[in-house]
């Protein structure tokens, strides 16, 4: 590519927060109309580089040099990278839930006369760039009112309203099902294709940058590793790809894991009904049954809204809806499970998948948030005893290779992959018998969710009987000795590990819900 053809590029960057190097002689460069994916493990420095970029972190404050179309950027504030055409869509969705879609689009950005929102301006322009996205919705309703894939391509409308000429995208498919992923990137497609908008997408899923990227550039540890350059001649190596971000090769994505069916019933759950909690009359979960031993890993595959996550935390503790019928039984007892503390102490504990929102206190440091659900074993008398709690809690921090110089640090401050962690030894350290692990790797790197699934044998290994929800069928195949189909709130199949084939559990997971005459 010639110079011309460049419409980015960033020299030498480094940044500091005080004694850490979060980026170190960084170096990209972007081609006009390409998809650019930038790949790395969590707390490669990834989303850093796009906040320098974007002004977020404003010029002064890094070092090095960013041009972009030529004329050197200078940014303070986020404002002044819109301004030339630069927008960034963060994987936390800057939306307001209560808020119309028309008025989330122009938020900062009103259609205005004399001083007061032309509200029909407002809206035929939000419907013309929901035609571009390709999102059927009335562009008066409420962002709370529609799902997360919507909310993503409302967020793209909201770029386009902007005149974006280059759109950076921050692990934008990480909450969505397989369907709503392949919508959104199709999009990134045509904006580059038909608009001849450039893009950087940040992802941790290899099986989307092999899909959709043009370039790609690896960051490790806050340094540029290499580049990849993807042709129909030469597609993209996973494997290589792999080898850059983590700095080693991993022959096997899953780790091998001793399968263990024969192990005595630790968790049966028996014609389990779960309505929804503000509708009394929509069935959510509709008469379950799933068995989980000693030793085993099971998991439950479902598309998005098939009521996986509504088993789990109905199970636990009644943490999810109304009018809840069946039994649960735990090592062969039937067990009243009526709040979270006595599922807790019933030996059940369950990772939440929102692990920022439900799984930690972000305003904590590692040690209170993994010893959060033990304060009861930890104590002598009513009190803490500090020296237990620090000798367990740093046990595990070592044991899960949590990267932090000690468990005093903020877990706000920590990778997703290491938060994650967090999130396991804080149920672990509960001494739980059984673990329920919704969605325990999302969004995190291939690294990391290699260390997680060590974690997660381990514990099965230890005799623990672990049910896994995912979103993710290969990883469902890798990991797990057996998988349970659901759809529309119906297990529909029950599927041994000669089995697995996602051919074949996406029927178990697409079957229609049978009708009673």
């Amino acid at each position: 590519m010639s110079e011309h053809d460049t419409i980015l590029t960033m020299d030498h960057i480094t940044k500091t927060f005080g004694p850490v190097k979060a980026l170190t002689d960084v170096n990209l460069s972007v081609q006009r109309g390409e998809i650019h994916a930038i790949c790395g493990e969590n707390g490669a420095g990834k989303s850093t580089l796009m906040n320098v970029l974007s002004g977020v972190y404003p010029y002064g404050s890094y070092q090095g040099d960013i041009r972009f179309d030529g004329k050197e950027c200078r940014y303070r504030t986020i404002n002044d990278s819109e301004a030339d055409g630069i927008v960034i869509i963060h994987q936390e969705l800057a939306l307001s839930p209560f808020l119309s879609i028309a008025e989330n689009i122009f938020i900062g950005n009103e259609r205005a006369k004399g001083g007061v929102v032309d509200w029909d301006r407002t809206r035929s322009e939000a419907n013309a760039l929901l035609e571009r996205v390709g999102l059927h919705e009335d562009s008066s309703t409420a962002i709370m009112d529609i799902g997360v894939g919507k909310q993503q391509l409302v967020e793209i409308a909201k770029a386009l309203s902007k005149n974006v000429r280059l759109l950076i995208l921050d692990e934008p498919t990480a909450a969505l099902n397989d369907e709503d992923s392949a919508h959104l990137l199709n999009l990134v497609r045509q904006l580059r294709d038909e608009q001849g908008v450039t893009s950087i997408l940040i992802t941790h899923k290899l099986n989307e940058v092999a899909a959709v990227a043009d370039n790609v550039t690896i960051i490790r540890d806050g340094s540029t590793v290499g580049e990849m350059f993807v042709t129909p001649e030469t597609p993209m190596d996973q494997n290589e790809l792999i080898r850059k971000m983590v700095g080693r090769s991993l022959t096997n994505l899953y780790p091998t894991h001793r399968t263990n069916t024969g192990g005595a019933e630790f968790l049966r759950i028996k014609d389990w009904t779960v309505h929804h909690p503000l509708d009394n009359e929509r069935i959510v979960v509709d008469h379950a049954n799933i068995t989980v031993h000693a030793g085993e890993i099971v998991g439950l595959a479902g598309l998005m809204g098939a009521g996986r996550t509504e088993l789990a935390m109905s199970v636990f503790g009644h943490s999810y809806g109304s009018n809840i019928s069946g039994e649960v039984f735990v090592k062969g007892k039937a067990m009243d499970l009526h709040d979270v503390r006595s599922a807790i102490n019933a030996g059940l504990a369950y990772a939440t998948e929102d692990r920022k929102i439900y799984g930690l206190n972000l305003l904590q440091n590692i040690r209170e948030n993994a010893s959060m659900a033990s304060l009861g074993h930890l104590s002598r008398h009513g009190v803490m005893d500090d020296n237990l709690e620090r000798k367990q809690v740093e046990e595990y921090r070592r044991n899960f290779n949590i990267k932090a110089p000690d468990i005093d640090v903020n877990v706000g401050k920590l990778s997703g992959g290491n938060q994650q962690k967090v999130v396991l030894a804080k149920w672990v350290i509960s001494d739980p018998d059984i673990l329920i692990l919704d969605e325990p790797t999302r969004g995190i790197d291939v690294g990391a969710k290699y260390e997680i699934y060590e974690i997660i044998d381990r514990l099965a290994d230890q005799g623990k009987a672990i049910l896994v929800i995912s979103s993710e069928l290969p990883e469902l195949i890798g990991i797990c000795d057996r998988i349970y189909t659901v759809s529309q709130g119906v297990v529909t199949d029950n599927v041994e590990q000669q089995g697995f084939t996602q051919e074949y559990l996406m029927k178990g997971m697409t079957k229609e819900k049978e009708v009673a005459a």
